[in-house]
């Protein structure tokens, strides 16, 4: 991969990061589209595969998958 594109996906990734309580993340529909997904039941199913290979290295799935739902506003 080129170094320009590793910067600029690099900079997209932390233009939409969060911090809460001194903890960075990200909202799964943000990076959805920031991946290239443009339906949501294509990128659950990659959320999934993250999730086991998250269990197979022997990392706790809750310290880095938490259910949250972005309200929208009205």
């Amino acid at each position: 991969m080129k170094p320009a594109l590793i910067r600029r996906l690099h900079k997209n990734f932390e233009d939409f990061a969060h911090v809460q309580d001194d903890i960075e993340f990200w909202f799964a529909r943000d990076l959805q589209n920031l991946l290239g997904y443009t339906e949501w039941r294509n990128f659950t199913k990659v959320i999934e595969k993250a999730k086991e290979s998250c269990k197979t290295s022997n990392h706790a799935i809750l310290d880095h998958f938490v259910d949250a739902n972005k309200m929208v506003p009205l």
